[in-house]
């Protein structure tokens, strides 16, 4: 049976639910009218991710029925990536469908052997739409990152993302790692990170942080911290539980602890701010980031910046990868806030910063 039949990278290609909704392939609508920025697109073979976290829709263990499984909580259709490329080069005065702009591209790996190398191939034949693209890599299946990062910057990426989620050692090794049943190891991802650092640059690097899976807040600001100084971004994810993962019954984190986190990876990002600055009380709560919040953030408190999606830009340098409703269900509370958050909105987020 050949690559086409099989429905496998590189020649096809998952698409998240709402990236399928923006190029029009699925119907529906998004609340309060947050189209995504980016298409985001999953990696898929046959036989699976090898990885084995114990969140993920992906896990090599999760129980349940095939035709009921899910990614981030939804479904992911597969699709020809000629079918996604001419969506997204279609010209709008001549489509059937309207298509949502779009101003990035990211190519998400999956832990498999062939993804690394199918993953320049998508790269080279998505560069033509002229969009940005991103690739969230695993570090895991390379066997030479910096080789490998170098193929993905001449074969047209320009920002890598590394998704070491937990925020320590002990809990990566848990939840990702060796007691998992898992492949991947802290120090191939850190020694990663500084390698696409390397190769595409300060800030050109992002590290997917999951807030929520059992770590302090002061274990979270130290690995932000730490990301820093590699020269990556942190990109912020909440914890919602995945059906018929290992988590599956593991509580989201409070308002409180996110929006804590939601700061001071604002600050960081931005240099305003270093560990020094950040206090702790006995539980590893932050009480303070060493100035008031009004000064730190100016008017930018008032814009609601620090609550909105953090993620890589468009070519106007906007953040693109807002991810819509990728934390939890819609409603009148979020935590990401894939748009500019109105003033009922930012009234209830500034009650929850300093709550439990």
């Amino acid at each position: 049976m050949d690559t086409v039949c099989r429905q496998e990278s590189p020649d096809f290609v998952q698409t998240s639910l709402a990236g399928a909704m923006a190029l029009g392939l699925e119907p529906g609508s998004f609340y309060r009218n947050a189209y995504p920025g980016s298409l985001n697109l999953l990696m898929t073979y046959q036989d699976g991710c090898r990885a084995n976290c114990g969140y993920c829709g992906l896990a090599r263990e999760r129980k349940i029925e095939p035709d009921k499984s899910t990614f981030i909580r939804v479904k992911w259709p597969t699709y020809e990536l000629s079918t996604i490329m001419e969506r997204l080069m279609r010209p709008p005065q001549h489509a059937a469908v309207k298509i949502q702009k779009l101003g990035r591209i990211c190519i998400s790996m999956i832990t498999h052997p062939q993804a690394a190398q199918d993953s320049i191939s998508m790269v080279e034949q998505l560069r033509t739409t002229q969009l940005p693209i991103s690739v969230l890599a695993s570090p895991t299946v390379l066997q030479d990152a910096t080789s490998f990062f170098k193929q993905l910057q001449s074969a047209g990426a320009d920002m890598v993302g590394i998704a070491v989620d937990a925020a320590t050692p002990e809990l990566f090794s848990n939840m990702r790692g060796s007691a998992a049943g898992g492949p991947h190891r802290w120090e191939k991802y850190w020694q990663s990170i500084e390698q696409a650092v390397t190769v595409f640059g300060r800030d050109k690097v992002s590290v997917h942080l999951i807030v929520g899976l059992g770590e302090s807040e002061q274990d979270m600001v130290h690995t932000i911290a730490r990301a820093g100084q590699y020269g990556a971004q942190a990109h912020l994810f909440s914890f919602c539980p995945e059906p018929g993962s290992k988590l599956s019954n593991h509580q989201p984190p409070s308002y409180g602890q996110y929006r804590r986190i939601q700061l001071a990876a604002f600050f960081f990002n931005h240099k305003q701010i270093t560990l020094r600055d950040v206090t702790f009380n006995s539980q590893g709560q932050i009480i303070s980031y060493g100035r008031p919040l009004e000064e730190l953030l100016g008017d930018k408190l008032a814009a609601g910046q620090p609550f909105m999606t953090s993620g890589c830009p468009n070519h106007e340098g906007c953040v693109a990868c807002n991810r819509p409703y990728g934390n939890e269900r819609p409603g009148t509370v979020l935590k990401n806030y894939p748009f500019s958050p109105e003033e009922s909105d930012l009234e209830i987020i500034k009650g929850q910063i300093w709550h439990a």
